[in-house]
């Protein structure tokens, strides 16, 4: 199975987080399956890149032309896809996933989960999506889907949405029950 993860570039980050790439990456390549990740270096990106490669796992990246200027390519992908810009990175790791996880993170891991939900919304995809809510951490984006739910923007009973759980032992529990 390939498993998309959108996390956090950001070193800066307490450790405890960036301790979950490393256990993420190195589940990933003990169950036998293959990381596909942003293909930069930094934060939760690095250690789970690099976690899944200390267990000789599989790795691949999509990196757009803009973080290669950067000079934050990563090192470390058995494949490598170049792309032009963040949209079209989006686009193709969700073509290569089968299924997403979502750790801590900014913008850009909102923005990529996001779009992931949008689309499985509109059927063109059927692909589960885990957020991992780590001491809290997207405690306000479920209570914004309440929100929207209450006011009926979200239906009551979603066709599509994310499956948030509180620690990592879940979401490697739900990762192994998928049949994909």
């Amino acid at each position: 199975m390939k498993i998309a993860v959108y996390c956090s570039a950001k070193d800066r980050i307490p450790e405890d987080y960036l301790a979950l790439g490393d256990v993420l990456g190195k589940w990933i390549a003990q169950a036998g399956h293959t990381l596909v990740y942003g293909g930069a270096t930094g934060g939760l990106m690095t250690r789970v890149s690099n976690a899944a490669k200390a267990a000789s796992g599989t790795v691949e990246g999509v990196i757009p032309q803009r973080i290669i200027q950067a000079k934050r390519m990563a090192n470390n992908c058995d494949t490598l896809h170049i792309v032009e810009n963040m949209c079209e990175r989006k686009q193709k790791m969700k073509e290569l996933a089968d299924c997403f996880v979502c750790l801590p993170g900014s913008y850009g891991t909102m923005d990529e989960m996001m779009d992931v939900v949008a689309s499985g919304t509109v059927d063109e995809h059927r692909k589960p999506i885990f957020v991992l809510n780590y001491k809290g951490f997207y405690e306000g984006l479920k209570q914004q889907a309440e929100h929207m739910r209450t006011l009926a923007f979200l239906p009551q009973q979603e066709q599509y949405a994310p499956q948030f759980v509180d620690t990592m032992d879940e979401l490697i529990n739900h990762l192994e029950s998928l049949k994909l």
